[in-house]
């Protein structure tokens, strides 16, 4: 971890003992190395998977300790929470993080991030022409990767 990261890190605790002072909960070392195992994450994750590594970490933390600071950190706006193509939640660091759209397979479940600054003029032309103030946005499409679109494709040898 560089330094910016430790810094950016110390912030991110900083602003969660806050909300949790603020909000009437307890500041536990499980939360805050909950908050610290998703944040040295790049990708989007289950409750589960999350529980899963702090264990294979010899972490102790109960699965509900899990489950309750992910929510937590979703209502801080630490961390987002996205209910994709299963209709599981899954999560994904937020602070810090530029506003991105996805792109989720059906067949594996793949995810996959995009930025288009075409998206973002249409939502500001449209809540122009709308008289509607757009706080956020959420984009979602769905179809294969190219990975499964080639493992489904029959190939010539094949015939």
């Amino acid at each position: 971890m560089t330094t910016n990261d430790e810094q950016t890190l110390s912030h991110i605790k900083q602003f969660f003992s806050a909300y949790l002072q603020k909000a009437g909960h307890r500041k536990t070392r499980e939360r805050f190395a909950i908050l610290e195992e998703v944040y040295s994450r790049d990708d989007h994750f289950d409750a589960d998977t999350l529980y899963m590594g702090m264990k294979s970490k010899n972490f102790r933390v109960s699965r509900a300790t899990v489950y309750n600071t992910l929510d937590l950190l979703v209502n801080c706006n630490l961390v987002t929470k996205h209910l994709f193509n299963s209709g599981n939640a899954v999560y994904e660091r937020a602070f810090g993080f530029y506003q991105h759209d996805h792109l989720v397979c059906k067949e594996c479940g793949k995810i996959t991030e995009f930025c288009d600054p075409r998206i973002h003029n249409i939502n500001r032309k449209v809540a122009e022409l709308m008289h509607f103030q757009v706080t956020e946005h959420k984009l979602t499409l769905y179809g294969l990767c190219a990975n499964c679109v080639n493992k489904n494709t029959p190939h010539e040898a094949e015939y």
